[in-house]
């Protein structure tokens, strides 16, 4: 029974990398379509899927308070509205691979900074892991080319792939994996409808297609609803840090999913990469799951995320 419930938390985090990597090619299909509008539907569908499972579940969201409200604006502003729109912009002066190399970074970031806001040290074994699983990711990605304002929203794009997780940290403790997901769903759902009126017009909505519907849907499904409490629920267990090293599944999905729909056979290379991502993720993760990686920091009160306290 230990065994298995310190399993549950990487299976979880596994499954939404896993179906966040499985969605580049959906996500291709809306590619012409209003990008906020479309986007706007997408997470207004998931807060409503979020707020059906809570009610079925008796997890019925908490109100933020005081300064949650700050924490979960900045995860939808970041980790949704403006990462989103750094992948579309910065796809037209970047290839795929360039962004995809730039988030593939997170591990280590998340490796350094995740422990610091739960009060304790980066865990030697864990920050180790995680820069072997970002050139295992790297190399599953490839590299491409890219001009300087490319490179800048790859940065734009990896500190909020980044901020998604870290800036999770403080509230997850009172509003837990689904109404963190909640919130951040409604509100970043809030934004991208004002931001699609103002730049694509009120009658956006009319423009799109029997299949961008059908993509956004999906991805409302599978890869919000699903996968934001997966991995909300990974990280309240495991911590930022730990958790972060499933990252580098997600290009490894994406591969992979490319390769199920008729896609070519990854190359030598790729496979080198999901190899080194394995050795990374054994490195970080041979530590039990049960305890928290690193030292506490002296003098340090660790958030409320990880220890059950309420501010």
């Amino acid at each position: 029974m230990v065994r298995v419930s310190r399993f549950l938390p990487l299976a979880a985090g596994s499954a939404a990398m896993s179906c966040v990597g499985g969605s580049v090619a959906v996500s291709a299909e809306i590619a012409d379509a209003p990008l906020f509008t479309i986007q706007a539907l997408r997470y207004a569908l998931a807060c409503l899927l979020l707020l059906g499972f809570a009610a079925l579940s008796r997890k019925q969201p908490v109100r933020p308070r005081g300064t949650e409200w700050l924490w979960l604006a900045g995860i939808a502003a970041t980790g949704l509205v403006i990462f989103n729109v750094a992948l579309v912009q910065g796809a037209r002066h970047a290839e795929p691979a360039v962004l995809g190399v730039a988030v593939a970074c997170v591990p280590v970031l998340l490796a350094a900074i995740g422990p610091l806001l739960e009060g304790r040290g980066p865990a030697p074994a864990v920050l180790a892991g995680a820069v072997v699983v970002t050139v295992g990711a790297g190399l599953v990605q490839g590299m491409g080319r890219t001009d300087g304002i490319g490179l800048l929203w790859a940065v734009v794009a990896f500190a909020c792939e980044a901020a998604f997780t870290l800036l999770a940290v403080p509230v997850l403790g009172r509003h837990g994996p689904v109404g963190v997901s909640v919130h951040a769903t409604w509100l970043a759902a809030v934004m991208l409808a004002v931001l699609g009126v103002l730049h694509e017009g009120p009658a956006a909505a009319l423009r799109l297609t029997g299949s961008d519907l059908a993509a956004g849907a999906y991805l409302a499904v599978a890869v919000t609803a699903v996968a934001f409490v997966l991995w909300y629920a990974c990280v309240s267990r495991l911590g930022a840090g730990r958790a972060g090293l499933l990252t580098g599944i997600a290009p490894i999905a994406a591969a992979l999913a490319g390769m199920a729909l008729g896609g070519p056979a990854p190359r030598p290379l790729v496979w080198a990469g999901i190899a080194v991502v394995a050795l990374g993720l054994a490195i970080g993760l041979r530590t039990t799951a049960g305890k928290s990686p690193g030292r506490p920091l002296t003098g340090h009160r660790p958030v409320p995320a990880l220890t059950g306290e309420i501010a």
